[in-house]
């Protein structure tokens, strides 16, 4: 599933042909995809400028001249192309290229940037829904989502006092999306690493006995701010099948220090340590034994 920095590049491709735009015309091509579409769906869309293209978490938020906003999430296997006269190109990243059976385009807005913006999914995990701009706060979908993790009331006081009396993992904690909003399980690993912090760590440690904020918690935020804002800078992981909305494909993989590469050495500079790979909640976290405490 696409990750925050996946999601942040995929607003940025489709922010030049969407934002300040008229949605001359909304197509849907099937009755549903994750959820069913709202019956008036493409009615509320008819003739609706896009005033703004914003993220929150894994969600794309276009905000519109009726007071509605569109809300958009990508699911496991959904990309937006977009089609501009004999131009194509797919906002994204992800080592094996997204679809381009054109069975999968299932909603299209046609803007009056001369740009068609097409969702294509083939597994339908995507979903698409309207909501008033004032209903937001209520919505089912973003209560309780935490902080955004880029965002400035994300810092290490704040998540060793979410993390305090938690008897989870460190890992567990992270990918919990009341605590941070939009971390997923390749950065979660990365930023670990990157901290030297053991996924099997309890997350209260962050923390002493006395609520004080410890050095390890303030490692760890760090290591997140850098390892998403490179990410963003690359254009996203490039894991699966995600790609930019210029259809290029990103690098940000071969920067993974930890991420899939189990059995290899690992990059800690003097560390003789060989990347493992365990089942942890569902996933798999990828880790060094040997410098990650």
């Amino acid at each position: 599933m696409p990750e925050l920095p996946e999601v942040e590049t995929v607003r940025r491709g489709l922010q030049p042909v969407m934002e300040g735009a008229k949605i001359l015309k909304a197509e849907t091509r099937r009755k549903d995809l994750r959820f069913p579409f709202q019956k008036d769906f493409t009615a509320r869309l008819h003739g609706q400028t896009v005033t703004g293209l914003g993220r929150r978490a894994k969600y794309l938020m276009a905000d519109l001249t009726s007071g509605d906003v569109l809300l958009m999430h990508l699911g496991m296997s959904g990309s937006f192309r977009v089609l501009k006269g004999e131009q194509s190109s797919t906002p994204g990243e992800f080592h094996h290229a997204r679809s381009e059976d054109r069975a999968h385009d299932h909603v299209v807005f046609h803007m009056s940037s001369g740009a068609a913006v097409v969702f294509n999914d083939p597994r339908r995990f995507g979903y698409m829904k309207i909501i008033g701009r004032d209903e937001l706060e209520g919505e089912p979908l973003l209560q309780g989502l935490g902080p955004e993790p880029l965002g400035n009331a994300f810092d290490a006081d704040m998540l060793a006092r979410a993390c305090h009396n938690k008897k989870t993992s460190l890992k567990a904690a992270l990918l919990d999306q009341r605590v941070v909003a939009g971390l997923g399980n390749i950065y979660v690993c990365e930023a670990l690493y990157r901290a030297r912090l053991s996924p099997r760590r309890l997350a209260s440690t962050l923390s002493n006995r006395k609520r004080e904020t410890t050095d390890h918690a303030r490692r760890l935020v760090d290591e997140i701010h850098t390892v998403l804002n490179q990410a963003i800078e690359a254009g996203g992981s490039s894991l699966r099948d995600h790609r930019q909305t210029s259809g290029e494909l990103g690098y940000f993989q071969h920067s993974f220090q930890v991420y899939d590469r189990e059995g290899e050495k690992c990059r800690t500079p003097r560390c003789r340590g060989i990347i493992r790979r365990f089942n942890q909640n569902g996933r798999s976290t990828f880790w060094c034994p040997k410098c990650q405490k």
